[in-house]
């Protein structure tokens, strides 16, 4: 077949724009593969950095969890540490007060001891007052005497000589200061609210009893609760607080029983017998551990009969 000028020229065209599709192809396929090729060769090295953050936060998560065992383990032993001093402080607190509720119990009991103690009327006061004044008065006036009888003594010595009135003079002046010394040792003991003088041991005992107006009975007590015949009364220890020097006891006179609590040493009791006027004394004068010493005082002579009652010292 004969083709002309004209349509060889076409075919050859035709021909020249399908190798140059078919060329085109070709380059557009080889770019293609390049960007697979170049895409491939960045995902290992993100893969492995991602890997490595990975266990970078693992490692870290795990330490920040040791980390906070650790301090939960401190705070804990601290918190237990706080809670074992608050309550050693809370026992120590409690102890404290307990002590400081026993000594205001102990001190509200001395000061109703001592307001006890100071219950005393003015008359009392009045008559204490001038019983002092009145052995005041007696102790110079004996003074005086004694004076005068010295004055008297050295003139009597001046105008006599002989040996037998020497020895009468001595013996005048000997007695008159043995009086004065008897009154001056009255003058140191206590007087109770009823005026007698309070005996605090065996030698005052001694000088009351030469004074003539009382007879005195003196015993020893080694014992709680075992009674003792004293004089005409019975005396039972029922406590003694040596710290304190005070004594409680039990006494039966004609079948009547009085108990008297928390007394001090030389603090008189009294009470009455039956048909007297004038009241019985009992004395304790040295306490010691579940023992007491004292003495019963008697009057030797009793006035009008009174109401038989018992009494004591306020």
């Amino acid at each position: 077949m004969h083709l002309s000028g004209h349509q060889l020229d076409r075919q050859q065209g035709l021909g020249s724009q399908d190798r140059g599709r078919s060329k085109g192809e070709g380059f557009a396929m080889s770019d293609e593969y390049i960007e697979n090729k170049s895409g491939a060769s960045w995902h290992l090295p993100a893969i492995i950095v991602l890997g490595l953050i990975a266990i970078g936060g693992l490692a870290f998560g795990w330490n920040a969890s040791s980390k906070l065992d650790t301090t939960q383990q401190a705070v804990t032993a601290q918190v237990n540490s706080v809670k074992t001093s608050v309550e050693q402080d809370m026992t120590s607190l409690k102890d404290r007060l307990v002590q400081d509720e026993k000594a205001n119990t102990d001190l509200q009991g001395d000061l109703k001891v001592v307001t006890d103690k100071l219950k005393i009327t003015q008359g009392q006061l009045k008559k204490a007052r001038a019983e002092a004044t009145a052995a005041n008065q007696a102790n110079q006036d004996t003074t005086q005497k004694l004076t005068a009888l010295d004055t008297s003594v050295h003139t009597e010595l001046a105008t006599k000589a002989a040996n037998d009135d020497l020895k009468n003079v001595d013996t005048k002046v000997g007695g008159v200061r043995t009086d004065l010394d008897s009154t001056r040792e009255d003058l140191k003991m206590a007087r109770s609210e009823m005026g007698t003088l309070i005996a605090r041991n065996h030698d005052e005992i001694d000088q009351l009893r030469r004074l003539g107006e009382r007879d005195y009975v003196e015993f020893t007590i080694a014992g709680k609760n075992k009674p003792q015949k004293v004089g005409n009364l019975t005396v039972e220890l029922k406590g003694v607080n040596e710290k304190r020097g005070q004594f409680s006891v039990a006494m039966t006179a004609e079948d009547r029983r009085l108990e008297k609590k928390n007394r001090f040493m030389n603090e008189p009791i009294f009470f009455y017998i039956s048909g007297t006027k004038i009241p019985e004394e009992l004395v304790i004068n040295k306490v010691g551990k579940d023992t007491v010493s004292g003495y019963v005082s008697i009057p030797k002579a009793n006035g009008q009969p009174a109401p038989a009652t018992s009494t004591s010292g306020k």
